[in-house]
């Protein structure tokens, strides 16, 4: 006999405990590490479902800096897992030919930096000088 009702078995397992099924409980371990990008979210979707196939739990967030509230499924997005699944992780993603999902996070370059704070230092200047002369006229 059946410990759960016949309604249950007949309706199916919901899409959640079907996920949560196919987690391998050895890598669920640790605190998230990021070990992948996307571009945007059904990019990360699918590099989620690479990683569940394989049994490794995985977190998806907006990058830093990557907010676009206008378009909610635009922007980059980081792939997270547990400490201990950041081997397994790393490993069918580059299996899969996705290398450079694996890069290390992209970071402006210093030179670009120095320029945009420079603009924008330098259109307050214009800014300013051109109220000054306006008072003073």
């Amino acid at each position: 006999m059946p410990l759960v009702s016949g309604e249950v078995m007949e309706r199916g397992l919901s899409d959640a405990h079907e996920r949560a099924r196919k987690i391998d409980p050895q890598y669920s371990r640790g605190r998230l590490v990021r070990v992948a990008g996307a571009r945007h979210q059904a990019e990360a979707e699918m590099l989620q479902i690479l990683l569940l196939e394989e049994g490794v739990p995985s977190l998806m967030r907006r990058s830093a800096g990557a907010d676009v509230p206008d378009f909610l499924a635009a922007g980059a997005r980081d792939i997270l897992v547990p400490q201990s699944g950041v081997e397994a992780a790393r490993a069918v993603l580059g299996e899969s030919g996705l290398e450079e999902q694996l890069a290390a996070p992209s970071r402006p370059d210093p030179r670009q930096v120095v320029l945009i704070i420079g603009a924008i230092f330098g259109g307050g200047g214009v800014i300013a000088l051109i109220a000054w002369a306006l008072q003073h006229t």
